[in-house]
């Protein structure tokens, strides 16, 4: 009588870790759900392609320049608009809170560090979120976006500095 109890046992302990493995690969495969509260989600953290008239200016950018630099700090303060307002670099708008900063050399192993900021002397700036990552497939570029407190890409004043070492 114990042998048959034996058997349904492993037989049932097989089938729980089955159950429990089948079960936690349909919850990891579902979306996280959102917490009450939370803001919803994100912009999407992709950058746009590399369009043909960026990757002319870089390399213009980078034939004009040094191309590698020792150690530098450099600045650059853009409008919202995607204008420069002072600095160094070119500032390139692709959307909404999408810009692109080229430098005539090489900045894609340096450190970025931006935040929102007005260009002129005046006033507090919005308030809202902005990100830095290096340029896909440009070298001597930074890649930049706006968002407000809500996560919706808005177009935002910022200040750039890129440290290359």
């Amino acid at each position: 009588m114990t042998k048959p109890f034996r058997r349904k046992a492993i037989a049932v302990a097989f089938a729980v870790l089955g159950l429990t493995l089948a079960g936690g690969g349909i919850a990891i495969a579902q979306p996280a759900a959102q917490a009450p509260g939370q803001p919803a989600a994100r912009a999407s953290s992709s950058q746009p392609a590399v369009t043909a008239e960026a990757t002319r200016s870089a390399r213009a950018a980078l034939k004009a320049g040094v191309g590698t630099l020792a150690a530098s700090n450099v600045g650059t303060v853009v409008n919202a608009n995607g204008t420069k307002a002072r600095g160094t670099g070119y500032v390139i708008k692709y959307g909404t809170g999408q810009y692109e900063v080229q430098y005539g050399y090489v900045v894609s192993s340096g450190v970025y560090q931006a935040t929102i900021g007005r260009p002129d002397a005046c006033c507090i700036p919005p308030g809202g979120e902005i990100v830095v990552a290096p340029r896909l497939s440009t070298p001597n570029a930074v890649f930049i976006q706006t968002r407000n407190s809500a996560g919706t890409p808005v177009d935002l004043p910022f200040h750039l500095v890129v440290h290359t070492y």
